[in-house]
């Protein structure tokens, strides 16, 4: 694997918009809506003030990071990001390299903490994957998910000191 993982604007969204859609129709991991639209996601994801980064292997995307400020004001010294591999592509170790990547740009950028407000719990591949890059839980939220599947599912929150 040569992955390459680079930041793209908003005007780029449209190469990891395949990866992004994927990840999100399953309406088992992530917030946004099955049917968000492309221009939606493009402004939640890579619109300023996030940042958005593409991986890249073997002229492929692979998957997608994206890194904003995880409040406003006196608490915007905490970041916030999602990850996202395409499902042809995990198990590979993507995932990892994108929290990584994310975790040194984020230091980089000033940033003191990385935070992360919404794990659903039944995501136990991302839960293991975090607290092996140094996340601990910090909080549960019950019944915050609706699960495609699974109905109402707590989420917690994960922290770390970059």
């Amino acid at each position: 694997m040569t992955l390459k993982i680079r930041e793209i604007d908003a005007d780029a969204f449209d190469r990891v918009w395949p990866v992004f859609r994927a990840v999100v129709a399953p309406g088992d991991t992530y917030i946004y809506h099955p049917a968000i639209s492309m221009g939606e996601a493009r402004a939640i994801w890579a619109a300023p003030p996030a940042r958005c980064f593409e991986a890249e292997d073997g002229g492929a995307i692979v998957g997608t990071y994206s890194l904003r400020p995880n409040h406003v004001g006196l608490a915007n010294h905490v970041a916030n990001a999602g990850y996202m591999v395409a499902p042809e592509a995990r198990g590979r170790g993507i995932g990892g390299a994108l929290c990584e990547h994310s975790l040194d740009v984020a230091r980089r950028a000033g940033f003191l903490a990385m935070q992360f407000n919404l794990v659903v719990v039944s995501n136990e591949v991302a839960v293991r994957l975090w607290q092996k890059h140094g996340f601990r839980i910090v909080g549960r939220v019950p019944g915050a998910f609706r699960h495609s599947s699974l109905g109402l599912t707590d989420v917690l929150v994960m922290h770390r000191f970059l």
